[in-house]
């Protein structure tokens, strides 16, 4: 299999289960992302659309029935008076720290069939991969995240 082939379809594979977790927690795939980056602090709307890679449209909708369901919520940017921040509530907290440990669970059984040394393997070239394409931190090892429940 090609590098192509494998890379596509294991992002596929990931994306299957991270919507099925999603799912079961009555969340969006979208709505799980926007959870999972707001667990390390609140961003304000600018910064959140270049991480997840939304136009302005579609993260206000996002943020918006998010919002709407109690897990998120906007607060005054302490830097500029007329921006907002999107924060996790208490209760988005709780559901962002269950779907994050469920969605990791699910993930960590996919490379199963390979040995410890292919999966360190593995994970250095992937590393490598994202940092040289320098992607968002949408998804964060455990040690990196602060605690989610901010207020």
């Amino acid at each position: 299999m090609s590098v192509v082939t494998a890379l596509v379809r294991s992002s596929f594979l990931v994306n299957a289960v991270y919507t099925e977790s999603a799912r079961e927690y009555g969340l969006t795939p979208q709505q799980g992302q926007l959870l999972c980056v707001l667990m390390s602090q609140p961003y304000g709307m600018s910064e959140l659309g270049g991480i997840l890679g939304l136009a302005k449209s579609s993260l206000t909708g996002l943020v918006d029935r998010t919002a709407r369901t109690g897990l998120v919520r906007r607060e005054p940017d302490p830097r500029d008076g007329r921006a907002a921040r999107v924060a996790l509530t208490e209760e988005g907290g709780k559901v962002a720290e269950e779907f994050y440990a469920e969605t990791c669970r699910r993930i960590e059984l996919l490379p199963s069939g390979l040995s410890d040394a292919d999966c360190g393997k593995l994970a250095e070239l992937l590393g490598r991969l994202v940092i040289d394409n320098e992607v968002p931190a949408v998804f964060m090892e455990l040690d990196e995240r602060a605690p989610a429940t901010q207020g």
